[in-house]
């Protein structure tokens, strides 16, 4: 049920929707797993947001399909295991793994967008607590998201971005930023762009 893992690897985890999912997705994920020097990213599509308006979502086999097709790496693991474990918040889902997979290094990779409402999340701090977090960069949202309540709550708990590579390791909570990736891509854009 979960992607190959061995103890004393680096792994990212990358979760979302992905309705639709999109090049900047895959650029967030590649630049993380470089940064980070990650052996794998399980890029994680969830069956549904409890943030999100969820009515209109494209099915999850279709979701994890698309982004199948857009990620043929050979360190990228594609799963939508979330609907089959029943968790439905990331707090759950990251708890799970953690059992399951002793002596593997998690790191949790969201876009700078996600840091800006991660209060909102369920669990927020048991999940910072539970696993490093890398922040990706993105066209606007970069300019203010550390600045909002989770980066002054974690401040003194951030990396500079040169020491990336040792985030894998760090007890959490800690977190870095990783700048470079500057698309203006986004889900919600491509899907009222799509709409008739």
């Amino acid at each position: 049920m979960l992607p190959p893992h061995a103890r004393g690897q680096k792994i990212g985890l990358f979760g979302g929707t992905f309705d639709p999912p999109h090049q900047a997705h895959l650029a967030a994920c590649l630049l993380a797993m470089k940064r980070l020097d990650l052996d794998a990213v399980w890029w994680m599509v969830t069956p549904g947001n409890p943030l999100k308006d969820t009515r209109h979502l494209v099915p999850l086999e279709k979701r994890i399909a698309a982004v199948r097709a857009m990620t043929p790496h050979p360190r990228i693991h594609v799963t939508g295991f979330e609907a089959d474990i029943g968790t439905r918040y990331t707090y759950d889902t990251i708890a799970y793994i953690r059992r399951r997979c002793i002596g593997v290094n998690f790191v949790w990779i969201m876009g700078a967008d996600n840091l800006r409402s991660f209060h909102r999340w369920e669990k927020w701090r048991g999940i910072a607590d539970m696993v490093p977090i890398a922040v990706v960069d993105r066209l606007g949202p970069s300019l203010y998201a550390s600045q909002g309540v989770v980066g002054h709550a974690l401040a003194h708990r951030r990396l500079r971005e040169e020491n990336a590579r040792a985030l894998p390791y760090r007890k959490a909570p800690a977190w870095v930023f990783l700048h470079g990736l500057k698309s203006p891509l986004s889900s919600t854009a491509l899907r009222n762009k799509a709409k008739p």
